[in-house]
């Protein structure tokens, strides 16, 4: 006597999958494109030098106190700026990581984030 298994068991519906697939990949979708209009700031020595940029790594502001401009040490402003760039840079980073990673359960899927 074959033992048969109750409808759902056994074998994965393939629909019901590709279902499933089809709507984590429009919640990803719809969670990067909330990531790409976020702003994040940077800020370099203090507040001296301040960067925004948004999700999509765009640098939309930069702030720069005046007593951060010294004529004779532009270099030291240069400094400043790349700091500040880096840092809102590793913020979209940090957050893009961190919200991707609780759609995708830690799965490390290519083309994300």
């Amino acid at each position: 006597m074959k033992a048969r298994l109750p409808k759902g068991y056994g074998r994965p519906d393939p629909n019901a999958m590709m279902r499933q697939v089809q709507k984590m990949q429009d919640d990803i979708r719809a969670k990067q494109e909330e990531l790409e209009a976020k702003e994040y700031t940077g800020t370099a020595s203090g507040e001296m030098v301040t960067v925004t940029m948004n999700g999509k790594h765009e640098i939309t502001a930069v702030k720069i106190k005046p007593e951060a401009v010294d004529p004779d040490d532009i270099e030291m402003l240069e400094d400043l700026i790349a700091a500040a760039v880096n840092s809102a840079a590793a913020a979209v980073d940090k957050d893009s990581e961190k919200e991707m990673s609780k759609m995708t359960g830690g799965l490390n899927i290519p083309g994300l984030g």
